[in-house]
């Protein structure tokens, strides 16, 4: 049987953490920075855990990692 692969888009962008819920970089941080409110910035720095409707999403395509 062929083995499960972890997806590469998904290993790039979460981690799980050692109690099993899923670390991601906040969202629409990319660019535009200047007409993001100074609120926005501050409240999506550093990583976030995910909820687990999508953290159930995402450990579907990462087998390897739970």
């Amino acid at each position: 049987m062929p083995k499960m692969k972890t997806k590469s888009s998904c290993k790039k962008r979460f981690k799980i953490t050692a109690s099993g819920k899923v670390k991601s970089g906040a969202a629409g941080k990319r660019h535009g920075m200047i007409k993001r409110s100074n609120k926005f910035i501050r409240d999506s720095r550093g990583t976030m855990v995910l909820a687990d409707a999508d953290a159930r999403i995402v450990k579907k395509f990462m087998p390897n990692s739970l």
